[in-house]
């Protein structure tokens, strides 16, 4: 285990602009916690405050970026990081800007084989009618580029897309509609070169919306995922390779759907996961024997690394 005084001077970022604030607010005081109990130099900075300037003015040796959506994931900031000299945790700007792009990790998921439900872009001129015929109902609609589920809607019916449409573009300019695939979810958290166990997330609403994520304790989180070791290393062995393909790097987290003939189907890439009591890769984390200032020292290493190429 690598000295606390090795890692310098570390600044937690966290809070920001983005919808969703309040959850990287958690994440990010919990981060800050966790390194302080693990003897870590540890500074917390609400990116919101002063900007880029503010984060400069602390001096960091790293950065721990605990920003969700926005800038803190979009390759924004990795990009303004990378060009001061600043090591940071997670993925670099490509692998940052496709994670947070729904549409086009698809369509690189889609190039290189990899299974992901079909989908279509919508905007106020959009067929209706012929959205529901193309994908079949009910489909998904959601916002390309929020996380959190954040304006997320079952559409169970032609007359409901238009409004699912309108309520997602309040989140977000680019709207998408992605085919139903009904049957259990399933998340995968990737940690540098391991595969973490596999969780099935079962709400009892049927539909794994931001209250079922990080406010009902109604939500089950089972673990183990009750699939067969083969299925969960296939499953496992799948993530990596949807999580390698848009060059994802560090930690976070893949989301999948098994259909009814077994079949897996990758949702979307978090690459800055929350890290709430609430969360899913501190859980899978646990179950494999990795506390969570284990966790968090192991993310940290992975600012030890080369800055990335961009």
């Amino acid at each position: 285990m690598r000295r606390p005084e090795c890692y310098g001077r570390v600044v937690v970022v966290y809070g920001g602009a983005s919808a969703e604030r309040e959850v990287s607010l958690i994440s990010g005081s919990a981060i800050l916690a966790s390194l302080e109990r693990s003897g870590v130099e540890a500074i917390g900075y609400d990116l919101a405050k002063d900007g880029l300037a503010g984060l400069q003015a602390l001096a960091p040796d790293r950065v721990f970026i605990a920003l969700h959506g926005g800038v803190g994931e979009d390759g924004t900031l990795q990009g303004a990081l990378s060009l001061l000299g600043i090591p940071f945790t997670g993925s670099g700007v490509l692998a940052s800007a496709l994670g947070m792009d729904k549409q086009r990790t698809k369509a690189v998921w889609q190039d290189a084989g990899l299974p992901t439900p079909q989908s279509l872009t919508l905007d106020a001129a959009s067929d209706w009618p012929s959205v529901c015929e193309t994908l079949g109902l009910p489909l998904i609609v959601k916002p390309v580029h929020e996380g959190s589920t954040l304006g997320i809607t079952v559409v169970e019916s032609p007359e409901a897309l238009e409004a699912a449409y309108r309520g997602a573009s309040r989140f977000d300019a680019a709207v998408m509609a992605e085919r139903f695939v009904r049957g259990p979810e399933y998340t995968v958290s990737l940690l540098g070169d391991s595969v973490l166990p596999a969780i099935r997330v079962e709400v009892p609403s049927g539909f794994y919306d931001y209250e079922a994520k990080y406010l009902s304790n109604e939500t089950l989180y089972h673990l183990p995922c009750g699939l067969a070791a083969e299925e969960e290393k296939a499953l496992g062995n799948l993530s990596r390779r949807a999580f390698e393909a848009i060059g994802a790097q560090g930690w976070g987290r893949v989301d999948v759907m098994r259909d009814g003939e077994g079949r897996f189907w990758l949702l979307e890439v978090n690459t800055v996961p929350g890290m709430t009591d609430h969360s899913l890769v501190p859980q899978a984390a646990a179950h494999a024997g990795i506390d969570f200032d284990s966790l968090v020292l192991r993310i940290l290493d992975s600012s030890l690394d080369a800055l990335r190429a961009s």
